[in-house]
């Protein structure tokens, strides 16, 4: 009988000794929240993105939330976003009682198409959430345009994007709020855990206030100045953080490299690979995403993977086709067709800093075959 063949995962997170001990550190220290790692990691991050003010939140969700009361997001509002993203991206207006509003994506960069975003807008639009999808940077100059011209408050979901660069700039570094979110599958990992960036130093004071419950920096523990919520982060995530941004230039460069040689090992096949970087847009690759051909039964190729014991997933469904969306709001089919066009046939195959050739070489035959079988 012959031996099954290891599985191949998803992603893995790059860990290491020294993050073991910086997090051992912590445990050993007994200061397991709101010690002096937190602010260690909030520096570092800033630092890496050249953005002037850091703070630390729970998760990207939560990022992307306390964005929504930077910008004075209500009940009735209209928030611009891209419907091919994790749900996180219109949910965070929905908390606040506002209403997503869709624009459709680019064919090439699966980001959100400027055109789509001006013809969206309405005298009820807020704000604008700009996603950069799968690590690719979103186009940042045409979306500013618009919201200084309409007076909406722009919000970058870097949460996918961390090291990517904008005209020369890395993400982050461009003044409005930008969310990063350190789940396992991200470039670096905190566990769970995010962070909000921002050029503005009040923006930051209320970031820092709104994550902790509503405090001021002059309140003691049980004073409160305003609503706010438990979005911290603790030092044990944000020891495991320091780690990882120790490292990340390494991470980044492994990301690139497996990424490359995704290109060239898969340039044979019948598929749409991810786009190449350009003089604007420097990617941080958070996936590997490739687009079967029109009428391929992506699902079915998906499951022939599965079975070999190669992990993949369906990245991504549109949003607003999501069960709860379909209800809420009656979206259905057409809102967004390059969207749905994208999430009927883009594949994510097992990509990580350290995936060995050998893997990718498996992926790619797999690929082949049940691309012939189909």
């Amino acid at each position: 009988m012959s031996t099954p063949e290891r599985r191949i995962a998803l992603s893995s997170p790059w860990i290491d000794e020294r993050d073991e001990e910086l997090v051992l550190e912590v445990l050993r220290s007994g200061w397991l929240s709101l010690g002096p790692t937190g602010p260690r990691f909030e520096e570092l991050l800033a630092q890496a993105v050249d953005a002037p003010y850091c703070a630390a939140v729970s998760s990207g969700t939560s990022g992307l939330h306390l964005c929504m009361r930077l910008a004075g997001v209500g009940p009735g509002d209209e928030v611009i976003t891209s419907p091919y993203s994790f749900v996180a991206s219109a949910n965070c207006a929905m908390y606040e009682g506002a209403i997503p509003v869709f624009a459709d994506i680019d064919p090439n960069t699966y980001n959100l198409d400027p055109a789509a975003v001006e013809a969206a807008i309405t005298p009820k639009t807020k704000a604008i959430v700009a996603v950069d999808i799968f690590g690719y940077p979103c186009e940042l100059d045409p979306l500013i345009d618009i919201c200084e011209r309409h007076g909406l408050a722009l919000v970058e979901d870097a949460c996918e994007a961390l090291g990517a660069k904008y005209k020369g700039k890395p993400l982050g570094s461009h003044g409005h709020p930008a969310v990063w979110a350190f789940y396992p599958n991200k470039q670096i990992t905190t566990g769970e855990g995010g962070a909000v960036t921002t050029g503005d130093e009040e923006q930051y004071k209320l970031l820092v206030s709104l994550r902790n419950q509503g405090r001021l920096e002059t309140s003691s523990w049980l004073q409160h100045g305003r609503f706010g919520f438990n979005y911290r982060m603790d030092d044990l995530s944000a020891a495991l953080g320091v780690g990882q941004l120790e490292k990340l230039d390494r991470i980044l460069a492994a990301r690139k490299e497996a990424a490359a040689r995704y290109s060239q090992i898969l340039a044979g096949l019948d598929v749409e690979l991810p786009i190449a970087d350009d003089a604007d847009h420097e990617r941080s690759w958070f996936v590997y995403v490739v687009k079967l051909p029109a009428g391929v039964d992506r699902d079915a190729i998906a499951l022939n993977l599965v079975g070999q014991g190669i992990a993949c997933a369906p990245y991504l469904p549109s949003i607003h086709l999501q069960p709860y969306m379909r209800e809420q709001f009656g979206f259905s089919e057409g809102l967004c067709p390059v969207s749905e066009d994208a999430s009927a046939r883009t594949l994510a195959i097992p990509f990580h800093a350290r995936i060995p050739r050998e893997d990718q070489e498996r992926v790619a035959a797999a690929l082949a075959a049940a691309l012939e079988a189909a």
